[in-house]
Parts: structure tokens; sequence; C-alpha cells
């Protein structure tokens, strides 16, 4: 761990102290900057809020986790810095944002043709696979949706945010959690319900996702209720 450890010095210096400027959005664990590292190297900040739900123990869990894992289609960890009241986790700076802020908007929605959004849903595909199935480890995310799935420059999906990410023994198939996290929408029934959590939960989530790739809706923005039914229904009747 000592080796991926950057300075907070360091970091303040890449990020300008965290101006504003170089603020690339805020979440439910804290906000995200970007920096530039003295050997030019461009980097993504994320600064956990003091008061976020993710405590020492989730920090702990996705620097060990992240750092653990080299995939094409998982997001890279650089680092981390934990001083005083900072926990920073360092990672790659990739350029297009989140795929939310372009699947959800209008404007840019339209410069994803169909082999664009198949290249997404497939090397999204292959990360989680990655994660369940090719890694020396296996991983529940718990949290895939279209804010956790970067694009690169050529359109590459990285899936990201593994802090409530789940090891699994190789031989276990199912967990189980009083401590319900994630969101909903995303959700499957069994986990929202009863905090059951396998493969099957993500591969839940990935399938509202492609709801969301193929139609440009949000999975939460219809009137009759936030499920992939209504959205499963809109994307027969409109797409299909």
């Amino acid at each position: 761990a000592e080796s991926l450890q950057f300075d907070l010095a360091t970091i303040r210096v890449s990020t300008d102290d965290f101006s504003e400027a170089n603020k690339l959005g805020h979440g439910g664990f804290g906000s995200v900057y970007r920096g530039r590292l003295l050997n030019g190297e461009d980097i993504a900040v994320k600064r956990l809020s003091t008061n976020s739900g993710q405590g020492d123990l989730e920090f702990k869990n996705e620097v060990l986790l992240v750092a653990k894992l080299q995939h094409r289609n998982l997001v890279r960890l650089l680092g981390f810095c934990l001083e005083g009241s900072e926990r920073l986790l360092v990672y790659e700076f990739v350029p297009n944002a989140s795929l939310d802020h372009i699947i959800f908007d209008p404007t840019k929605r339209a410069q994803l043709d169909w082999v664009r959004r198949y290249k997404i849903i497939v090397g999204t595909a292959r990360g989680l696979l990655y994660l369940h199935e090719d890694s020396r480890l296996k991983i529940i995310h718990r949290d895939l949706k279209a804010s956790n799935i970067l694009i690169d420059a050529e359109m590459n999906p990285k899936i990201s945010d593994f802090g409530m990410a789940r090891l699994f023994v190789l031989d276990q198939t199912q967990g189980n959690t009083s401590r319900i996290v994630g969101t909903y929408g995303y959700m499957a029934p069994e986990y929202a319900m009863h905090g059951y959590f396998s493969i099957k939960s993500d591969v839940y989530s990935f399938g509202v996702l492609v709801l969301e790739i193929v139609s440009g809706q949000k999975n939460s923005g219809f009137q009759h209720g936030e499920n992939a039914e209504d959205l499963l229904s809109f994307v027969s009747e409109n797409i299909i």
C-alpha cells in the first residue's frame, strides 16, 4: 500500500488546491477533481467528504480491491492519500466523463450512433465478466449504473467506483447484508428487499443499464414508477 501513497501537498498542487475550475463532478461520497502531476500526467482525484457514508473500511476496500484489478474496461487506480481528515483516491483521468453525461443529454446523445452504443455495452460486459470470472478475485460491484461508467477518448467504457464492492471466495455464489447500498432503479429485487446479492445482482443492474443506453432514457424518468419494467416497455414500444 505504501507504494501507492501520494502526499497531500502533491495532490493540492496538482488540483490547484481543489479549485472549482478543476472540479469534475460531485456525488454522494464527495467531489472529483482534475489534476496534473509534475510529470505532466493527468489524474482524477476523488475527495471523500468527511460526512460521507464511505468510512475507513470502504476506503481501504476500494484501494486494495482496485489496485489488484487490471483490465482495459476498469478505471485504473494510481494511488491514494490519507492525511488528517483527507481521504483521496487518485485515478487515471478519463476525458469524456461518465456515461450519464452523454446518454441522457439530448445533444451529446445524438453523437452516439449504434456502433458506439454497442461498443459501450460490450466493453462494460467485458469488464463485468472480468470482475465475476476472469480476475484472480471474484468481485460483486453492487452499484453498476450510468454514472459509474467512465468513457475514454476512444469511447471505451471503464467501470469505476468500487467503494461498495464485495469480494467473494471462488466457490461462493451469494452474500447477504442488512446494509442496503447502491442506487434504486438499478437494484435487483432480491437485493433491494432482502439484502441478497450475487453475480446475478450485477447482471440485473447491467440489464437496466443496457436499456438506458438503447433508449437514452433514465430508468427513473417514468411516471408509472422507477423500475426496469417501465423502461423495457418504453424500449419495446419506441425502439424495437
